[in-house]
């Protein structure tokens, strides 16, 4: 397949899940499924381009790999964590707010938006499999799954650390500035923005020119300005005691040992 070819299908899944997503979201009146969606569409992607391109197959099993181990954690993660509790707040205000022209809108400014979006951030996993060469590869196979690895344990240690410190009563209203909460104010997002570094790096040598990076860069900039960082700091400043004092002391996004 050429690089056209690829991109087009990774189009038409990423569309094909997200309209079903969709469709599956009307009768349920929770558009937040889509949450749970989103690391499940990047490994649809990556198993679609897999089987389809006829690329250097130990740079595509990697990418694939370490896609798919992600997607699957976030989504299992995302379930476990909304199931039975409905739809998220932020889409029953934009329900409220549209009235009987949501199951459109949503269509539009929730899925069709986060399905180019997803289509962007995997750009490293569509045209990381298309080439035939491993030219230059192994060593930025090492340092990328390197640094993937560095995200998923923030990550992953980020959200275990979060869910045993809510499940004990004693916590509530009360603020996590323990274990990695106590390096960077979110590790969830910076294992997202780490991991996605990573998944690019393993795929750059074989990428055509800067595109490669538009992946990552679009999910560092989502993370930390947009739909990540910034939001949830101004939710929490509002609303949870002590925060600025938090602030003060632990960094927003790139992790440092905590202070003593």
């Amino acid at each position: 397949m050429s690089t056209s070819e690829v991109l087009l299908l990774a189009g038409g899944v990423v569309a094909a899940v997200m309209v079903v997503t969709w469709l599956i979201s009307l009768p349920l009146r929770n558009a937040s499924i889509v949450d749970i969606v989103w690391g499940l569409g990047f490994v649809a992607v990556a198993w679609a381009v897999r089987l389809g391109a006829d690329g250097y197959e130990p740079r595509q099993n990697l990418l694939v790999a370490l896609t798919s181990i992600w997607g699957l954690r976030l989504g299992g993660y995302l379930w476990w964590r909304n199931h039975g509790k409905g739809e998220d707040f932020r889409y029953r205000a934009m329900r409220k707010k549209a009235g009987a022209s949501f199951p459109v809108r949503s269509l539009v400014t929730v899925f069709a938006l986060q399905g180019v979006i997803m289509w962007t951030v995997s750009l490293p996993v569509q045209l990381g499999q298309v080439d035939e060469s491993g030219d230059g590869w192994p060593a930025f196979a090492v340092i990328g799954a390197a640094l993937w690895l560095v995200g998923m344990v923030f990550e992953t240690g980020g959200d275990i650390q979060l869910a045993r410190f809510k499940a004990d009563p004693a916590n509530q209203g009360r603020l996590l500035t323990s274990g990695l909460w106590a390096w960077t104010r979110h590790p969830n997002y910076f294992g997202d923005f780490a991991v996605w570094w990573g998944i690019a790096l393993v795929a750059f040598p074989q990428m055509p020119g800067p595109i490669g990076v538009v992946g990552a860069a679009t999910i560092s900039f989502m993370l930390v300005k947009v739909s990540g960082v910034a939001m949830l700091e101004r939710s929490l400043t509002k609303r949870k005691p002590g925060y600025e004092e938090y602030v003060a002391n632990t960094p927003a996004f790139i992790p440092r040992p905590p202070r003593r």
